[in-house]
């Protein structure tokens, strides 16, 4: 059986979980598969009903959670379309039934295609949470990161491979890496505020605060 550790720091080991209980939501975070991908189970307090944020690695570990922790399995969103955030995602979506979505412009690649295609300025409703979907373009062209308002006093932002602890996503192209940044501080620093937590795709949790006063550094450095 996983190991899930209600001692909540945003730190997880390598298959292993850890569960964060808020107000309006418990949040359960998965390190699964080779590239320790982190896997997101947030699920509505009021009503049980639960979004999984990267089927990444690792089925049967999510399907073990899924099953302890999240019996009504409303929705699978793909954060973006790279196979290390993508290689449970036929398993789950198969085993539990439920619909998947996806950005446009990366759903394509995908091994399944997405019932629902996310845009920026959307909402997914799970239960009595609500999720904005932000549109993050540079780390791939369909990247989108959630955000999670009326768990707590604090939004939770979900941010895939698009902002992590020290800096931005990797990017490939020319002008790629001004996008990304562009799009993290107008779409991101520039409408929450520093108490925001965020949950990456890869490692520790962080917030806005501990991030902002490096955006200079960023942009200087070019990554």
């Amino acid at each position: 059986m996983t190991v899930v550790d209600d001692n909540y720091t945003g730190h997880v080991e390598p298959r292993t979980a850890a569960r964060r209980t808020l107000p309006g939501a418990t949040i359960v975070k998965a390190s699964v598969g080779p590239m320790d991908n982190n896997s997101y189970l947030v699920t509505c307090n009021q009503t049980g009903e639960t979004l999984l944020i990267d089927a990444a690695n690792d089925a049967d570990i999510l399907l073990e959670l899924i099953e302890r922790y999240a019996s009504k399995l409303s929705l699978i969103v793909t954060s973006h379309q790279h196979w290390d955030h993508v290689q449970a995602l036929a398993e789950v979506a198969k085993a539990t039934g439920a619909p998947t979505a996806a950005h446009q412009l990366d759903a394509e690649p995908l091994p399944v295609k997405p019932d629902r295609i996310l845009a920026n300025g959307d909402t997914i409703k799970i239960g009595e949470l609500s999720f904005d979907v932000i549109h993050l373009r540079g780390h791939t062209p369909g990247s989108v990161a959630l955000a999670l308002d009326g768990a707590d006093e604090a939004t939770h932002l979900f941010t895939g491979d698009c902002l992590f602890p020290g800096g931005v996503g990797k990017t490939w192209q020319p002008g790629d890496f001004e996008q990304l940044l562009g799009d993290v501080t107008s779409r991101v620093f520039n409408v929450y505020d520093d108490s925001t937590v965020i949950y990456p795709g890869h490692g520790d949790d962080t917030t806005l605060g501990a991030e902002r006063p490096h955006l200079g550094e960023w942009k200087e450095r070019g990554w």
